[in-house]
This record gives structure tokens, sequence and C-alpha cells, in this order.
């Protein structure tokens, strides 16, 4: 079964940093790209991040590019997030992912002073 467990949520001002993980279990980790989504309140699921299989490819919305950074640790079966200049419109429930339909719980991100 798969099982995707974020952590590393939570208050933080503005222009503060934050660091998502995702501990990965129940399928073959390092053949997989992951991807990270965010939900604001009262808007739809939207697309955060991308990085493929080996980690050396990775992509971003345009609104956290420079501020945003997803790696990974096959070895730990580990998907990461680095949040930095965090902005209030970052605040959202964080994904980890395989696609849309297959993500784990969410961590909480409010950024607000």
């Amino acid at each position: 079964e798969v099982q995707l467990v974020e952590s590393g949520g939570g208050l933080v001002q503005p222009g503060g940093s934050l660091r998502l993980s995702c501990a990965a279990s129940g399928f073959t980790f390092a053949t997989y790209g992951m991807t990270w989504y965010r939900q604001a309140p009262g808007k739809e699921l939207e697309w955060v991040s991308t990085i493929d299989s080996g980690g050396g490819n990775t992509v971003y919305t345009n609104s956290v590019k420079g501020r945003f950074t997803i790696s990974r640790d096959n070895a730990k079966n580990t998907l990461l997030l680095q949040m930095n200049s965090l902005k209030t419109e970052d605040t959202a429930v964080y994904y980890c992912a395989i696609n849309r339909d297959k993500r784990g719980q969410g961590t909480q991100v409010t950024v607000s002073s």
C-alpha cells in the first residue's frame, strides 16, 4: 500500500523559511517522479513542483521559482521541499504526491505576521 506522510509545516512570518519532508513507503520510490501540490482555503489544488526519479530534473510553478527547492533522497525514500522567502500567498496545505490522485494527507503551512 502506498503511503506518503508529510511533515514540517507550521506558522512562519513573511520572509521566513520552512522545510517540508515526505516519507514514502509501499512502492519503489526511486523509480517514480514525485510532485508537491498545495491547496489554499477556498481554492483548487495547485501544482507546485516536480522532480524526476533520479533527482536530476526539477520544474516549478512560476510563483515559487527562485524561492522553493525540491529535492529527494532515494536511499531514505524521502521527498523534500525547501521554502524560502515565504509570502502570505504561500499559505496552504501542502501535499506530497505521485500524482493528483495519489497523495498524502498534507501538512499545513501558514505564512502570517
